[in-house]
């Protein structure tokens, strides 16, 4: 596993040290990895909502191509 390390500022912490302190995390490193995964899993999301939205083409190849 790799460790990295990142400034944060004073009300990022008191939000990781709030997280501790209610239970959701065991500690900083913790509630790091929750974040992150919380974000992917967004990103996730986005992603398939935006393809969900992007137009789709119905109807024989060859028509559709002409006309482009």
């Amino acid at each position: 596993m790799t460790t990295i390390s990142v400034p944060l500022t004073d009300e990022m912490l008191k939000a990781i040290e709030d997280l501790i302190r209610d239970g959701i995390a065991s500690n900083k490193a913790d509630a790091m990895r929750k974040a992150m995964k919380k974000y992917l899993e967004d990103q996730a999301v986005e992603a398939v909502l935006q393809a969900q939205r992007e137009p789709t083409l119905h109807g024989n190849f060859d028509d559709l191509l002409k006309k482009f």
